[in-house]
């Protein structure tokens, strides 16, 4: 009898976890609406995104508010049943569904951008993942990788957690959930090596306040 690799670290984002992510993801909408812009700006208009991991939905909806043709993959049906709600509450029409990071349903070279932002920690096969960004990124297309970095220090984290305006108790499991992922993101040097194995010719690697952009052009 043969196993299938969970395509994910830690624990599912479904039921009652991921409508607990949605609402605290929620509190910083203005980095998604940042995001999408920066995105926007250097596509043509109606240019097509892939979006994995998207999640809620936030980053796709505003992406998809600007013009942009979007398409988002998760791992988590509960989580493209929420981004499908948020998105017919925003009136765009992102389209989301279940796929897996390291085995996507997209053909080969049919997207321009690809974006993973705050999931690329979590993927079993991260390797495998940065190589399907290439397979189905046109010639010239662009894959964006955002997340944390291991050598984060816990104070820019507690900072962050602070800002976020959220109850005591809430506060208390943001930091417990940060310290785990902190404990499977990776170092700069890491994320390197990997786009190197997956095929990615010179990617730019910017630490950030807590975490990286990593991008990488086909």
């Amino acid at each position: 009898m043969t196993s299938t690799m969970k395509a994910y670290k830690g624990m599912g984002m479904e039921g009652g976890v991921a409508r607990w992510y949605e609402r605290t993801t929620r509190k910083v909408m203005e980095e998604y609406r940042n995001l999408a812009a920066r995105i926007a700006e250097i596509l043509p208009p109606a240019a097509t995104v892939l979006e994995i991991a998207p999640g809620p939905g936030f980053l796709s909806i505003e992406m998809a508010r600007l013009g942009l043709q979007v398409r988002g993959i998760d791992i988590s049906k509960t989580f493209v049943e929420i981004a499908r709600r948020n998105a017919a509450e925003a009136c765009v029409e992102p389209q989301f569904e279940q796929g897996n990071a390291s085995a996507l349903p997209v053909a080969d070279e049919s997207v321009q951008f690809v974006v993973c932002r705050s999931a690329f920690k979590n993927f079993t096969e991260p390797v495998k993942a940065l190589m399907e960004m290439r397979r189905v990124l046109k010639p010239g297309g662009i894959a964006l990788v955002l997340d944390l970095r291991q050598d984060v220090p816990i104070e820019e984290v507690k900072q962050y957690v602070e800002g976020l305006h959220v109850g005591w108790l809430d506060r208390r499991f943001q930091m417990f959930v940060f310290k785990k992922l902190i404990g499977r993101s990776y170092h700069l040097t890491e994320i390197r090596r990997m786009a190197a194995e997956a095929g990615w010719v010179e990617p730019r690697i910017e630490p950030l306040h807590m975490g990286y952009e990593a991008w990488m052009t086909k």
